[in-house]
Parts: C-alpha cells; sequence; structure tokens
C-alpha cells in the first residue's frame, strides 16, 4: 500500500507536488495548511506509513533520508528563519567531490537552539534575508555560501580547496566571492582567502613566480632563472622557473591549467622536457598558499639530484 494511500483523494495531489519538491520531507505545519489534521499525521505516523525526524519534520517515507532530504529535514527542524549554509548550501547548488558529514544550517541571533543528529545549527549575525535564494530549498547564496565554507574550515588547505573548486565547477566566479568576502570585516583567515582569491581570478600568475622566488630565498635555494624560453618540437616554451645548472623546471600552475586543453597541452610540454634529461616539478598557486614547506621540500630534493650541494646538508 502506497505512503499516501490513507490521505483523503481531495488532498493528495498537493501532498505529492509538496513531497516531490522537497525530497520526501514535510513539516507539521504545512501539512496543516493542505488540510491533514493532527489525527491523521498521528495514524500515519502509528502505522508506521510515515517516519517522524526530530520534532517537526516528517518524512513520507520510512526508508532512510537521502543528502538532499537532510537538507530539507535541516532548514524545517531549525525553524523558518533557517537556512542551509556553508558547504551544504553548495551541495545543494550542485558542488560534487567535497564530503561532509552533517548539514550546516544557520539561524538568526535569538533563534531556538537546536539539536539533532547529523545536523549542525549555529546562530549568526550575518544572516541577512537577501543572502538567501527566494524559492525552493532555503539556503545561502552561491558566493556568501562558498566564502563562510571556507572561512569555517577545518583548515587552511580546505579553504583553499572549496574555493577553488567553487570556481572550477561554475557554481561561482571568484568575482563574486571576492565581493562576499567584502562583507567579512575580521577574521584570522581573511587574507589567505584573499590571497586564494586574487590566484583563481588569474591576474597572479607573475605574482606566484614572484612568491615562488621568495620561498627560494627563505629556505635557502640558490635564485633560479625565471621565464626561460626553450624551443621544443612544439614550439616556443616558456619556463616559469628554470635551474639550467641543475636541469630542474618548476611550472607554476593557475586554476587555468585545470581546463581540458591546458591539461593536454601542459602534459605534452612536460614530457619533452623530461625526455630532454629536465625533471619538471608542478607546483600550482594553491600550494604556495597551503603547502609551501611541502612544496619547497620538493624542489630542494631536485635541485639536489641535478649536483646542487646542499649547504644545510653539511
Amino acid at each position: 500500500m502506497h505512503a499516501l494511500d490513507h490521505v483523503p483523494p481531495r488532498l493528495r495531489p498537493d501532498l505529492v507536488a509538496l513531497a516531490a519538491a522537497q525530497e520526501g520531507v514535510v513539516s507539521r505545519r504545512q501539512l496543516h495548511r493542505l488540510g491533514i489534521t493532527r489525527w491523521m499525521i498521528a495514524a500515519n505516523l502509528r502505522a508506521q506509513r510515515w517516519r517522524l525526524h526530530g520534532r517537526q519534520s516528517i518524512c513520507l517515507h520510512t526508508g532512510p533520508l537521502s543528502a538532499a532530504s537532510m537538507r530539507w529535514h535541516g532548514v524545517i527542524e531549525a525553524g523558518p528563519r533557517a537556512a542551509i549554509d556553508g558547504v551544504s548550501a553548495l551541495q545543494a547548488a550542485g558542488l560534487t567531490g567535497f564530503t561532509i558529514d552533517h548539514v550546516r544550517v544557520s539561524v538568526p541571533r535569538g533563534a531556538p537552539a537546536v539539536r539533532r543528529p547529523g545536523l549542525v545549527v549555529r546562530q549568526t549575525r550575518r544572516l541577512q534575508r537577501a543572502d538567501v535564494v527566494p524559492t525552493g530549498l532555503p539556503r545561502v547564496r552561491v558566493p556568501i555560501a562558498a566564502v563562510r565554507a571556507a572561512l569555517w574550515a577545518v583548515s587552511a588547505k580546505q579553504a583553499a580547496t572549496v574555493l577553488a573548486m567553487v570556481v572550477q565547477q561554475g557554481l561561482c566566479t571568484p568575482q563574486a566571492i571576492a565581493e562576499s568576502l567584502l562583507t567579512v570585516r575580521r577574521h584570522a583567515r581573511k587574507k589567505l582567502l584573499e590571497a586564494v582569491l586574487i590566484d583563481l581570478l588569474d591576474g597572479a600568475q607573475a605574482m606566484g613566480e614572484l612568491d615562488f622566488a621568495r620561498l627560494c630565498r627563505q629556505h635557502g635555494l640558490p635564485a633560479p632563472d625565471r621565464q626561460v624560453v626553450r624551443r621544443t618540437s612544439r614550439g616556443t616554451a616558456y619556463l616559469d622557473v628554470y635551474w639550467l645548472a641543475y636541469r630542474l623546471v618548476v611550472e607554476v600552475d593557475g586554476i587555468h591549467h585545470l581546463e581540458a586543453p591546458a591539461v593536454v597541452s601542459d602534459a605534452l610540454r612536460q614530457n619533452e622536457l623530461s625526455l630532454a634529461s629536465d625533471t619538471v616539478l608542478r607546483l600550482p598557486l594553491l600550494g604556495l598558499r597551503v603547502a609551501p614547506a611541502q612544496f619547497m621540500r620538493q624542489v630542494r630534493d631536485g635541485l639536489v639530484a641535478g649536483g646542487w650541494t646542499d649547504p644545510l646538508a653539511s
């Protein structure tokens, strides 16, 4: 028997439409508005045709909640002014490949506290009505959600990664994220996000190389020959960083290197340089932000392999 067979026939079309729009999860208030009484609700719950999750959200089937259903469960439980935020909002907008073990919900200051498994509900002064998409699942707009996801990330690396993924997957432009970041007055991670967004805007290829030269000095490495021109079978190649004496190439990759044509071109160029006995290391610009020590360790190893004498090794 279908889970809605015990609902009066005149109420079923509206209930079916609501369930479809909300991934099978509805609120008590919504059911009452459709004309479904508390006694009907109690009867369906008692007969285990429906399942109560929390105090206000009712799933119109008894199976497990999907990720999308959990988001509706979250906003219903958190109250009428709640909105999915951070990574959860980005996932609702289409972000893939980034997983979290909870649904993040933001509510205005003064909203009742909610504690439910799988939900993280936080009060915030930053939640404004204009921040929330006007239709469908109440969720924070992508640029704002991206900034908050980065601010709430567990590490600098995760913060940079989520911003890059949002841009790479076409959910939002880096310009829009940068505009949203302007509303953040003070935060320990703000400068990092500004630097990452400059990289994502792709107006900072030269800046990445300058940063790399600075890192070489900080780590006691010899100054490289930058932007060296090489002739290959595919034409002229401009190498970002090159130590001729040690046959070591470092390519500083901006976000455009992740696009399909660039990936193919970069791979062909790297292979040809490697066949000519040059060692080629790739350094994403994000690497300069979140893992400089690890990358510079690899550069040091590459120089030593090419014959450089490391003064720190003596």
